[in-house]
């Protein structure tokens, strides 16, 4: 079994890539991708840790994007993972570090709204908890630290989600760009969570075959967020779209509990090693 959907303390997650290194060693999986947002630098401190432990380790990153909707005032936000199986190249890595200042920008942009809601958070703060790759989670971590509410859901679900009271539009790159970014740099271009376009039936298979056309190489039908049903669909839909398949726990730490590296969320995922024999293939 394989897990290509990972997240480390280098961008959301609470669990070191050491930590994670670990674990899928004493789970014995044949394969892990390291998949922080907008940097690879849990990958590579994973890296030489990987290569000691023999755990095979993919370079992987999660990239936020956007998807105009038409009729619709906001924007939607895509998820898109980046597989590599050779490394990325300088260009894209130097791109990377365009998005995570535009990630610095609205964060400060966001401890000034809550501040002018009486909320008393500073920028400093979250950057000492989330360091280079501070993002939501961290305010939500220290929203509920402080009292302000009680778990980190409702630090979402009242200030920080799109319609919270203190959401900031973050200035993601367009979904159609991220994919040619993610391609260029030699990478294999997957939905994340599809589950979560936030659409159904015709208009979902519709949307993602809108993204196909766009170059989209893959789909994560295996999520921790998908039943059964779900799984089958988002294959189905691949098999249609001429999408490879990707599959991955999510996996967070703390900052999503009850979510387990290899087998997800009631041990409702189980990603086959066969998988990565296209991915390699789109690769080339």
């Amino acid at each position: 079994m394989i897990d290509l959907h990972i997240h480390t303390t280098e961008s959301d997650g609470t669990w070191t890539p050491g930590q994670v290194v670990d674990e899928a060693k004493r789970q014995g999986l044949d394969a892990i991708a390291i998949t922080d947002h907008d940097n690879f630098e849990g990958y590579d401190q994973a890296r030489p840790l990987a290569a000691e432990a023999g755990v095979p380790l993919i370079c992987g990153i999660e990239v936020s994007t956007k998807l105009l909707q038409p009729g619709r005032p906001r924007p939607k936000s895509i998820h898109l993972l980046g597989y590599f199986f050779k490394a990325p190249t300088d260009d894209f890595r130097a791109w990377i570090v365009e998005q995570q200042q535009a990630r610095h920008e609205r964060n400060v942009e966001l401890a000034a709204k809550l501040q002018s809601l009486g909320v008393d958070i500073a920028i400093d703060e979250v950057r000492a908890v989330g360091r280079s790759m501070a993002g939501r989670p961290h305010f939500a971590r220290i929203l509920m630290e402080k009292g302000y509410v009680s778990s980190i859901q409702e630090a979402f679900d009242i200030y920080l989600d799109e319609k919270g009271k203190a959401y900031v539009e973050k200035h993601d790159p367009t979904l159609a760009e991220g994919i040619r970014r993610v391609r260029d740099g030699g990478g294999v271009a997957s939905l994340a969570h599809p589950c979560r376009l936030g659409r159904f039936g015709q208009q979902e298979e519709d949307l993602i075959r809108q993204m196909a056309k766009m170059g989209l190489q893959a789909i994560e039908a295996y999520h921790s967020d998908h039943n059964d049903r779900q799984q089958e669909r988002y294959q189905l839909l691949g098999r249609r779209y001429d999408l490879a398949i990707t599959g991955g726990s999510d996996f967070h730490g703390d900052n999503k509990p009850g979510i387990h590296i290899g087998s997800g969320k009631d041990s409702n995922i189980a990603v086959p090693r066969k998988l990565l024999d296209r991915l390699r293939m789109l690769s080339r």
